[in-house]
């Protein structure tokens, strides 16, 4: 665990910051030193969020699809915080279907959350941190899908392995500037974001459980702990890398495929 102080005069952006993943990053980035700038779409969860920040947070309601919100929570986030240091790029979308039965805007908007906001959301970040000039700190959130593929899920592992390759992209062109950008895969996570959609019952949570070698889901803290150490000075030398923090699970290559219900 990383020592308070950490991130002491830092600010970061956590896209989908009001609940689950995002929520235990921003805490751990806030415990950690830093004053953590939260978007996502309902402006309830991300005051939740900023009150458990204890006076270093703001809450921006963003929808990450659309250029100008994103350019609009870099602007505000400057404006009361002062700077951009570090970008968690977490929000996302997901449902489990079968790619023959996967509409056009079902595709589009799973995409389009988290490809192209991803994009959208480190080009406003990267610029500001360009401006700035002393460098910077860009994580986004995958899903080992993005390589193994993840039946049930065509339309988030196409998302996850863009992030994955637009990651590795920036790594090489920002490093002059000193911005890194690295990802993260959590396995299966015990939020209720995650769960409602991938394992909406005890059987479907139980059955994927047992696919983790290491016989359990992830906690959020576990691995905002990682995410927080990925952007943090000790991390200064990585850039285009994925950690894996899953407890095995992307070896057994399991699918949510069976946690759909046959057709009546």
């Amino acid at each position: 665990m990383l020592a308070e102080g950490t991130f002491d005069g830092k600010v970061a952006i956590v896209t989908g910051g009001g609940s689950g993943l995002g929520r235990a990053i921003a805490l751990e980035l806030g415990r950690l030193g830093a004053s953590v700038a939260v978007a996502g779409r309902r402006p309830e969860p991300l005051d939740e969020t900023v009150a458990l920040l204890a006076g270093k947070g703001l809450a921006v309601p963003t929808d990450v699809r659309d250029p100008e919100a994103v350019d609009a929570l870099v602007a505000a986030t400057v404006e009361e915080l002062g700077r951009v240091d570090v970008l968690v790029n977490n929000a996302a979308g997901n449902f489990v279907v079968k790619a023959e039965d996967l509409s056009p805007n079902g595709w589009r908007a799973v995409v389009s959350i988290v490809l192209d906001g991803g994009f959208l959301c480190s080009r406003a970040a990267g610029r500001q941190m360009l401006a700035q000039g002393d460098g910077g700190a860009i994580l986004s959130v995958i899903a080992s899908y993005a390589w193994t593929g993840g039946p049930g899920t065509v339309h988030s592992a196409a998302a996850k392995a863009g992030l994955v390759a637009m990651t590795r992209t920036l790594a090489v062109e920002w490093a002059p500037h000193g911005i890194r950008a690295n990802c993260i895969c959590p396995g299966p996570t015990d939020t209720e974001g995650a769960g409602a959609a991938l394992w909406p019952t005890e059987e479907d949570r139980a059955r994927v459980a047992a696919t983790v070698p290491l016989g359990r889901l992830a906690t959020p803290h576990e691995v905002a702990i990682w995410a927080a150490a990925l952007c943090s000075p000790y991390a200064d030398y990585i850039t285009g890398e994925t950690l894996t923090i899953d407890g095995g699970h992307w070896l057994e290559q399991e699918s949510y495929l069976p946690a759909l219900r046959p057709r009546e």
